[in-house]
């Protein structure tokens, strides 16, 4: 079974601003060329969930996984995201699995944690 990634953010409307998204997906991409990534956002700029969950139908991904890149997941993610992701699964005929936020993600957590602790105690010089 195929696997597809959707990874989304939530938009905005200079395009400059997705530029650490993207370049994330194409990481992923080039890190796991066996499954299908896609980017997409919530508002503002495109491809949409539907149309970004519908590429990655279309390139062969009968299970898809959902990452919202978001730090918090309570609103947008349960409130906007979760009904558009039910529909999308419904009228495509294939398994689309919503995670939790990327912000509440325990491995981001940590990394998160670690990188505010860097900063309070930079490495020395060598």
């Amino acid at each position: 079974m195929k696997q597809g990634l959707l990874l989304l953010a939530h938009g905005a409307r200079n395009p400059a601003w997705a530029q650490p998204f993207q370049a994330l997906a194409a990481r992923v991409s080039a890190m796991r060329p066996d499954i299908v990534v896609s980017l997409g956002f919530l508002e503002l700029m495109t491809p949409n969930i539907e149309e970004a969950l519908s590429s990655l139908h279309a390139q062969g991904a009968e299970q898809v996984e959902v990452l919202p890149m978001f730090l918090g997941g309570a609103g947008h993610v349960q409130r906007d995201v979760l009904p558009l992701v039910e529909a999308a699964g419904a009228r495509l005929g294939c398994a689309i699995r919503l995670h939790a936020a990327l912000g509440e993600q325990p491995a981001m957590l940590d990394a998160m944690s670690q990188l505010c602790l860097q900063l309070l105690d930079p490495p020395e010089a060598a």
